[in-house]
């Protein structure tokens, strides 16, 4: 890609987190409607998971995908047919005449959002050569998160109160009108320099894998957790897996490139994201439900209660990617893990909900640890990674937030589903011991060395895949 100027790389940054804006947007308004869906449609608990869930599903599904096809087709290109069908699925959904055509929407919603952060983040690595530039362009990219984790629950709330819930997906128009425009005017074109091939097979087996492991967890409640239905899905997940490490791994384009995992702060990275937002889905879901049907707050006030934990993972974020530049990931991923276990232990064991004031000090803590942990994770994901194979390690780690958050939704609600309430805390504060232990296992000089292996290997086979390519053309 040509040299840009520093005017310039802050202008597509700008564009990118417009992209992430609406998503991020879209997943912390439609938790705030959550109770007024469920009041409108008669929806059960499982039905109010599927609104979140079938969203995330698809998206994760579809990550790697989008990711692989921006490096083959161009990146710029998908991210333009993303925002056309994200702002399309939104308008939908604000049209949707029942719960089943809400679900339907949503999963239209995540087809083009597969096709925005991981390329949009995949367009910011590329545009970024200096290291801690990237990094701080990073901490940008994470502090969009706090923001519409801040703007969304008011937004949302004072929308809910004063529209319908329905509004809440009417705000991705405009945002998505603009972001077309600007990326059609400003970004430049790129891509991998070698085309990869389509992996149908891999897909089958991703789509196969997430869809029946969330299936089986949401519905085991209702259905019967040692019935043929819930067994067969946990078969089936299994299997998937794996099929899907066993076929990968002789493929000459893989849609996972199974040696990524052989460096332990990718992997440690890609398991971070799993646990973190894990805590994340399953923390809206619960106080979202708690603070408006048990509390009886209205969603604005709902909302406003939880403004103190998005303010600070609004402040954290941009600093976390500071701190990555300057002093690497351990720190802040200690920090995050730290935070995060206390803010569950609050909950879990000291009834935080009962006192306000343990209330908003547990928001604190875990707005503190959840904006710390963003800038690491993908940071460590793409750094390292051969550039022509950036936007596969950066759906990687988005495919990794996204699956965590619709576990997270799916496991705490079943949790919620049993009468459980006091172990779906626990499960979130285990969340944020696993980020601390990893952070701290999976950035030290031994850790360091397996990336440097693995990237090493992967960069010689390009070499040799790119003679083939040659060869036979």
């Amino acid at each position: 890609m040509p040299e840009t100027t520093y005017r310039r790389r802050m202008l597509i940054l700008a564009i990118c987190c417009m992209s992430l804006l609406i998503v991020s947007l879209d997943n912390t308004i439609l938790n705030v409607a959550l109770p007024s869906m469920q009041r409108d449609f008669h929806a059960s608990l499982s039905g109010l998971q599927w609104t979140i869930d079938a969203y995330l599903v698809v998206i994760a599904s579809l990550l790697l995908l989008s990711g692989s096809t921006a490096d083959r087709i161009g990146r710029k290109r998908v991210f333009q047919i993303g925002l056309v069908v994200f702002t399309l699925g939104s308008a939908l959904c604000s049209l949707a005449p029942g719960l089943g055509w809400l679900i339907a929407f949503r999963m239209l919603q995540a087809v083009g959002g597969s096709m925005l952060n991981p390329v949009a983040m995949s367009i910011i690595t590329n545009t970024f050569d200096d290291a801690k530039e990237r990094a701080k362009a990073i901490g940008v990219w994470g502090g969009v998160v706090g923001i519409s984790m801040a703007a969304g629950p008011i937004i949302g709330g004072a929308l809910v109160e004063s529209v319908g819930w329905r509004s809440i997906f009417w705000i991705n128009l405009p945002v998505g009108v603009a972001a077309l425009a600007l990326t059609a005017r400003f970004v430049p074109e790129s891509r991998a320099p070698r085309p990869r091939r389509i992996d149908p097979v891999g897909q089958v087996l991703v789509i196969a894998l997430l869809g029946s492991l969330t299936y089986g967890i949401i519905e085991g409640t209702g259905a019967g957790w040692g019935s043929p239905l819930i067994v067969g899905c946990f078969v089936v997940a299994a299997a998937a897996i794996a099929a899907l490490a066993r076929y990968e791994r002789r493929r000459f384009d893989p849609l996972i490139d199974v040696r990524f995992f052989r460096s332990v702060p990718f992997s440690g990275a890609t398991v971070i994201a799993v646990c973190g937002f894990a805590a994340l889905g399953g923390f809206l879901f619960l106080n979202t439900l708690y603070l408006q049907n048990t509390r009886g707050l209205s969603a604005l006030d709902a909302g406003l209660y939880m403004v103190p934990m998005a303010v600070m993972c609004l402040v954290f974020a941009p600093l976390s990617g500071r701190l990555v530049g300057a002093r690497g990931p351990r720190l802040p991923l200690v920090l995050a893990g730290i935070t995060m276990t206390a803010s569950g232990v609050l909950f879990a064991g000291f009834d935080a909900e009962t006192d306000n004031v343990k209330l908003f000090t547990a928001y604190v803590l875990f707005g503190i640890g959840f904006g710390l942990i963003n800038a690491p994770i993908t940071n460590t994901a793409v750094s390292g990674m051969p550039r022509a194979q950036s936007g596969v390690a950066a759906a990687v780690a988005s495919t990794s937030r996204q699956v965590g958050q619709a576990l997270g939704v799916a496991v705490l609600g079943a949790a919620l589903a049993a009468g459980l309430h006091a172990g779906a805390w626990w499960i979130i504060t285990g969340c944020g011991a696993a980020v601390l232990l990893l952070g701290i296992l999976t950035t030290g000089r031994w850790a360091r060395g397996t990336a440097e292996r693995t990237a090493s290997e992967l960069m010689a086979p390009e070499s040799e895949k790119d003679k083939v390519a040659v060869s036979t053309s």
